[in-house]
């Protein structure tokens, strides 16, 4: 026993070495993309995640490994996953819908609710149902205090239209008793958009809740960025919106590579016990320096929303790259901001890398953190998603976002815990790769494993059992260019029985080590 808990602890220890944060694939099937993920607060190791159009990803060792599952429900499931969970350990899954007979597309709000840490799902209930009017970009919040929801989203008269009699509102919803029921729709935008899904539609709406119980929303429209807050749990609201910031440019924009990019709000509030307990703030994205120079902002405002500060720019490189697809949370024990988000800086063409920006100061001041180990290239022919996410509790952070790669489209994680301390952990250049777990772990039948070669050199790939004897070879004295390699392995074919065996990725001195399980 003592033995096998040094050779994990050595093998622990290579990893913080080797690698700046690990990186984790969730899953490759089937082009996901469009993410969500939340760590559970009872239980940090336990973490959900989302993504198009219908998947839901369950992880039981704080994100290391990752079992896949599939939404159904009778009113369809069709895409922009929001996940949540309450202080009770209950997770919820907001989507749109397409029901399969009896409703039309995206008719209506959708949740769905697990008990069982996202193992499985109820069938569903809804809300915003309203003749044939579409029902998009949902997010909804928890309130921690009472375990109430809120869901808010856009509306469309028709979706498409250009005609001037059709319009674009924001709505908001809430249940009182774990997503069973709704109340009935309420509008709290004052003045509405066109709804053709482009710079003048009101979308955005991300819910939050203040330290008292307040709820406050910013969108995206015609008028900019605005807001809105409500004092007694949505029932009323202010009768106008308050201006937040201008959007030069406007929030749909274009993006080289990217299908469709957009530069919407996301709200948060810091209901820590530090001493910024209470202040808003919101991201997004926009092209005010330019289509070539896209950047990450930042307002914040400390009286619950009535006065917002100057947009600060979150990335802190050089003028003239891409950033875009920002998310972001506030560490509710902490207080830390964090922010993800796509960046071409020091790159050429459209490669693309994720950055993590920190602040631990209210957002006075920003910190960027590389935290992909090696680029990928997104394609306009391949639909991106329309989001990233990230999740952060107590010093875990758990951000999410999509690659493309020879293989498709892959969403991936990074494991960010308390080893961080927001200066970022240098890659150890001596090292010419890093190492992945394998997907899906536990496997029964293959399994897959993924590598990145950072400076060309020859690697071995080899399983072995809990004794140290190698069991397969997946590759030997391999030559490899930098680049990521996704490598097949078929467990009934080498008869491994069930049970937990590790896997190595060696190159001369240096070796890089995970367990995986054989179901």
């Amino acid at each position: 026993m003592k033995t096998t808990i040094l050779t994990l602890f050595f093998f622990l220890l290579l990893n913080i070495s080797y690698s700046q944060f690990t990186n984790v694939m969730i899953s490759d099937f089937d082009y996901p993309e469009e993410t969500s993920i939340v760590i559970n607060p009872k239980n940090p190791n336990e973490i959900v995640a989302g993504a198009n159009i219908s998947f839901a990803y369950h992880s039981v060792d704080g994100g290391l490994t990752w079992t896949m599952g599939n939404l159904v429900s009778p009113y369809g499931v069709w895409g922009d996953p929001c996940v949540l969970v309450d202080t009770a350990g209950t997770y919820y899954f907001f989507h749109l819908s397409n029901p399969p007979s009896g409703g039309g597309w995206i008719d209506r709000m959708v949740c769905q609710r697990s008990t069982d840490g996202g193992q499985t799902w109820s069938d569903g209930t809804y809300t915003g149902l309203n003749g044939t009017k579409n029902q998009d970009k949902e997010w909804g919040a928890v309130n921690p205090f009472n375990n109430h929801i809120y869901l808010t989203w856009t509306q469309f008269d028709v979706y498409g239209s250009s005609a001037s009699q059709d319009s674009s509102i924001i709505l908001f919803s809430k249940s009182l008793d774990n997503g069973a029921t709704w109340s009935t729709p309420l509008r709290i935008n004052r003045k509405a958009g066109d709804c053709l899904d482009e710079d003048n539609t009101v979308e955005g709406a991300v819910p939050v809740v203040g330290p008292q119980g307040q709820i406050y929303v910013s969108w995206a429209g015609p008028e900019g960025i605005v807001f809105n807050r409500s004092l007694d749990e949505g029932e009323t609201w202010l009768d106008t919106n308050i201006f937040v910031a201008d959007i030069p440019g406007g929030w749909d924009y274009a993006i080289p590579g990217i299908s469709r990019a957009n530069g919407l709000p996301i709200t948060c509030c810091d209901l820590s016990n530090g001493p910024y307990r209470g202040n808003i703030y919101i991201n997004w994205s926009d092209q005010r320096n330019g289509a070539t120079d896209t950047d990450i902002w930042f307002v914040k405002s400390s009286d619950g929303g009535t006065t917002w500060s100057v947009p600060a720019r979150v990335n802190d490189d050089p003028v003239g790259n891409q950033q875009f697809f920002t998310w972001m949370t506030v560490d509710p024990v902490t207080g830390y901001i964090y922010f993800v988000f796509y960046d071409r800086r020091d790159l050429t063409g459209n490669m693309t890398d994720v950055y993590l920006a920190v602040s631990r100061d209210g957002g006075s001041t920003f910190k960027n953190i590389k935290i992909t180990d090696s680029p990928f290239t997104p394609i306009n022919s391949i639909f991106f998603g329309d989001y990233t996410g990230i999740s952060a509790y107590n010093n875990i952070i758990r951000p999410i976002w999509t690659e493309i790669n020879p293989g498709g489209l892959s969403i991936w994680t990074a494991v960010i815990d308390t080893l961080f301390t927001g200066t970022g952990r240098k890659t150890d250049t001596n090292v010419p790769f890093s190492l992945e777990q394998n997907y899906p772990n536990p496997g029964t039948s293959y399994t897959y494993f993924s590598y990145r070669i950072h400076t060309p050199t020859r690697i071995t790939l080899k399983i072995m059992d809990v004794f140290g004897r190698e069991v397969a070879t997946i590759c030997e004295d391999k030559p490899v260019a930098a680049g990521k390699y996704v490598e097949y392995f078929d467990i009934s074919a080498h008869s491994l029985q069930r049970g937990i065996y590790y896997f190595s990725l060696v190159s001369g001195e240096k070796t890089l080590q995970k367990k995986m399980i054989v179901d």
